[in-house]
């Protein structure tokens, strides 16, 4: 189910000079009405779901996750090449989180058809699956052997086996739509956490030709080699889907997660392995998603501006 976002949470300071925008000052509404008739930019949707995450034994409320972003970025200073519309959140009729999936494909797919970039929030993490079949949808009629990369900067692989989706399932999801259609599976995960993944994990991962780094390997002394591979990986897609997992970085960073973190990854890292990767892949990169921010536990905002700074990152044109 489709709703308009709240425009009362696009709101901030304005300052009198000249090239002093804020966010709060440069969103407009994507409606679907007058979607097919925007420039093409960023096209913000909000994913307001966590059913993935109760089913997967999590702390519920990243459903709220989308509006707390939106409020973070709100008075952030405006620096982007590109317009930015809110195209609103998105919200499972009841427990079904199987038609918000499809539904949120079409949504992306319809996005990237008009040539924009969506960049979705969430939410629990069982929106990588929605946000790969809309990316697949839009390649499929024009390349139909085009190969799709994820990238997921994450402390768990999300390869579980359950026999309904969950936060804990998209990138098997995945890796079973790709088998059922006759397409490559091509998954990178940053950040792993030995500690949150089982043995299982590791060999069904290990199955079907997962690629990842520890979270341990993710440190400013080892970055050589992540971008080693992550250069390899890149040459071998066609398109690139991001996903951001808040809850790889450490909780004292982003406290307000399903699942937090006790190690994890340095946001300095994850900012530096970002910027690689968007000048690597130029634009092969097609959507980016920042997933389980939970403002139920996020004490001062913290992971809101996180994802808030995140998303910055992302959209911006990358500096020479």
């Amino acid at each position: 189910m489709h709703k308009p976002v709240d425009m009362a949470l696009w709101q901030g300071r304005i300052d009198a000079e000249p090239g002093a925008e804020r966010w709060h000052q440069k969103v407009t509404t994507l409606t679907p009405v007058a979607v097919e008739s925007r420039e093409p930019g960023l096209a913000l949707l909000g994913i307001c779901c966590d059913i993935g995450v109760t089913r997967n034994l999590g702390r519920a409320g990243a459903q709220r996750g989308p509006d707390a972003i939106r409020a973070a970025l709100a008075s952030q200073a405006w620096h982007l090449p590109v317009p930015c519309y809110d195209a609103g959140n998105l919200y499972s009729v009841e427990d079904d989180l199987e038609g918000l999936q499809k539904e949120q494909a079409a949504w992306v797919g319809r996005l990237l058809d008009l040539g924009h970039f969506p960049l979705l929030l969430g939410g629990g993490h069982e929106i990588a699956f929605g946000s790969y079949l809309g990316l697949r949808a839009h390649v499929g009629s024009r390349e139909e052997r085009a190969v799709i990369g994820s990238i997921n900067f994450d402390a768990h692989f999300d390869l579980r086996c359950s026999d309904r989706a969950t936060s804990g399932t998209p990138f098997l999801q995945i890796a079973d739509n790709c088998c059922k259609e006759g397409q490559t599976f091509r998954y990178f995960c940053l950040g792993i956490s030995e500690v949150a993944n089982t043995d299982a994990l590791f060999q069904r991962a290990g199955s079907l030709g997962v690629r990842w780094l520890l979270d341990q390997q993710l440190t400013p002394w080892k970055l050589q080699l992540a971008e080693e591979r992550l250069r390899e990986f890149l040459q071998s897609c066609d398109h690139i889907h991001v996903s951001i997992d808040l809850d790889m970085l450490p909780a004292s960073v982003a406290p307000g997660v399903s699942a937090p973190s006790p190690g994890g990854v340095s946001l300095e890292v994850v900012e530096h392995l970002l910027h690689f990767i968007k000048s690597e892949a130029g634009s092969k990169l097609k959507l980016a998603e920042i997933a389980e921010c939970n403002p139920d536990f996020d004490s001062g905002g913290r992971t809101a501006k996180v994802a808030a700074r995140l998303c910055h990152l992302v959209a911006r044109k990358e500096p020479q």
